[in-house]
């Protein structure tokens, strides 16, 4: 892709023992920025190593049989400055990081395996000083690709583009233990002209979560322009999510010819009060979703992360509208096979003061399991566990069910109060 071709093995002598490969990567990307770029090949082996910094027109080329294993000795993990679900924190190097840089690339069918366990373990023994590392994590970026390879029990979050322009991300597997506490597949935040193809994810929180900040995001930027394509979401807590962290504005979406195999929900809005912004402009096409708990969710009264518990946020009564007060507007849901279904065909609920609005459904066939086990279809307070419910939609405008197919549902198949404006044909 670049000018210099560097074997990782010219620099093994920068190795302790070869049990030791952090110098040894840090010596390939100076020589490659010497040559104003190049491709830093890794051959079939096992390479053990802390963080790997990548600098501008480079390579990372991880052959087929090659696993770099980034270590857990969590007190040799330099800091660096980011921002976690929107708050500007110090945090664990990532494992493989990049800031400022341009004409990025990790490629080849290789596996990254980050070795989260420690880092779990540290977390829920409340151990850890600073934010876990992100596996992959590129900052100000732009011109970015990502394909083929396999990424492994990252840490925390697997891929975070923060704040990075023109990514493409192709044919990656990732999976991470469905315990495993935060490790969402691919985190874009405030990102845009982004592409995720042909992607398997599996995970133990959100398979591909959209976001851009909160209230308390000094920089919020939109995360737009994004297409996702072809991909197989498995047992994550949802397929594709649009939020909670939506202050700067999530517009541009499209969804298509996807599956979603076990995910809790599939399509998922959450937001709240205070959070502002917009999720606008969004397509979802071409779906099937298997044994998912909800297949729809818009949740603006979402209560999990910091200060969720604060009355302005379960409040149901309605506030003035003010910049603090989230949108949620125009989106279209196309041809959706959804089957084995256990607590509800759909969960919608809009805030008192500012509706949900313009959202259409259009040739979708929603069958429930009736012998599944009751869950909450959505985050919010006042909700109780359903079991093979309908459509419950609450502050909602303009929505449209066309040719919408409910089978097997227990109960009202539209659960409406005189808060819905909508039309069933």
């Amino acid at each position: 892709m670049f000018p210099g071709f560097i074997n990782i093995h010219q620099f093994a002598d920068a190795s302790v023992n070869g049990t030791d490969w952090t110098n040894s990567f840090k010596q390939a990307f100076a020589e490659a920025a010497k040559c104003g770029g190049g491709t830093i090949y890794v051959p079939a082996g096992n390479y053990p190593t802390r963080s790997i910094e990548m600098v501008s027109n480079t390579t990372l080329y991880v052959d087929n049989g090659a696993t770099i294993n980034f270590t857990d000795d969590i007190e040799n993990y330099e800091l660096i400055d980011t921002e976690f679900e929107g708050l500007s924190s110090k945090a664990y190097k990532p494992l493989v990081h990049a800031d400022h840089a341009e004409n990025i690339a990790i490629v080849g069918q290789g596996t990254l395996n980050g070795n989260g366990q420690r880092w779990w373990s540290e977390l829920k023994a409340r151990n850890l000083k600073y934010v876990r590392p992100y596996m992959i994590n590129f900052q100000y970026c732009k011109n970015i690709k990502l394909e083929d390879v396999t990424i492994t029990m990252s840490p925390s979050w697997t891929v975070h583009p923060l704040y990075c322009d023109n990514m493409l991300v192709r044919g990656i597997t990732i999976k991470n233990p469905a315990d495993s506490p935060n490790t969402d597949g691919i985190d874009p935040d405030g990102t845009k002209n982004l592409r995720i193809l042909d992607c398997t994810i599996d995970v133990g929180d959100d398979c591909i979560a959209i976001k851009c900040g909160t209230e308390d995001t000094p920089n919020r930027q939109p995360s737009e322009n994004i297409t996702i394509t072809g991909c197989t979401m498995l047992h994550g807590h949802g397929g594709v999510v649009l939020g909670s962290e939506m202050s700067g504005g999530i517009r541009n979406i499209t969804i298509s010819n996807c599956v979603f195999y076990e995910t809790d929900r599939g399509i998922r809005v959450k937001t709240r009060r205070k959070r502002g912004g917009a999720v606008e402009d969004v397509v979802v096409s071409n779906i099937v979703m298997d044994k998912v708990l909800c297949p729809f969710v818009f949740n603006m009264y979402y209560f999990c992360g910091k200060d969720g518990k604060m009355k302005h946020v379960w409040d149901k009564n309605p506030y003035p509208v003010d910049e603090g007060t989230p949108v949620l507007r125009n989106v279209q849901i196309n041809n959706i096979i959804a089957k084995n279904i256990t607590s509800a065909a759909g969960f919608i609920y809009g805030l008192a003061e500012q509706y949900v609005e313009n959202i259409q459904f259009t040739n979708c066939t929603v069958s429930m399991d009736p012998n599944g086990e009751p869950a909450v279809p959505a985050m919010l307070d006042g909700v109780d566990p359903m079991q093979a419910a309908g459509f419950y939609v609450r502050n909602a405008s303009g929505l449209v069910f066309n040719n919408v197919v409910i089978k097997n549902a227990k109960g009202e198949i539209y659960d409406f109060d005189d808060t819905v404006e909508a039309v069933i044909n």
